[in-house]
């Protein structure tokens, strides 16, 4: 399924990677490196086969800092 003429996979780098360089903080946060800030959202399920679970709160949890900050699963 395709995200306003984006695949899945470049809606999420859209957001990320891309969305980091445009702010200009793309050397602090963006991609997952050694000395980048790394923030995660855990996803039960696959958002490459169906990008709508990254708009399923119930199937999303949040590390902030290394630490679970939501826990929404198992």
């Amino acid at each position: 399924m395709d995200v306003v003429g984006f695949s899945p996979l470049e809606a999420i780098v859209a957001a990320t990677r891309h969305g980091a360089e445009l702010m200009r903080m793309d050397d602090r946060i963006g991609t997952l490196q050694p000395g980048k800030l790394a923030d995660l959202v855990v996803v039960d399920g696959d958002p490459l086969a169906d990008i709508a679970i990254l708009q399923d709160r119930a199937r999303l949890s949040v590390m902030k800092g290394g630490q679970f900050v939501t826990r929404n699963f198992s």
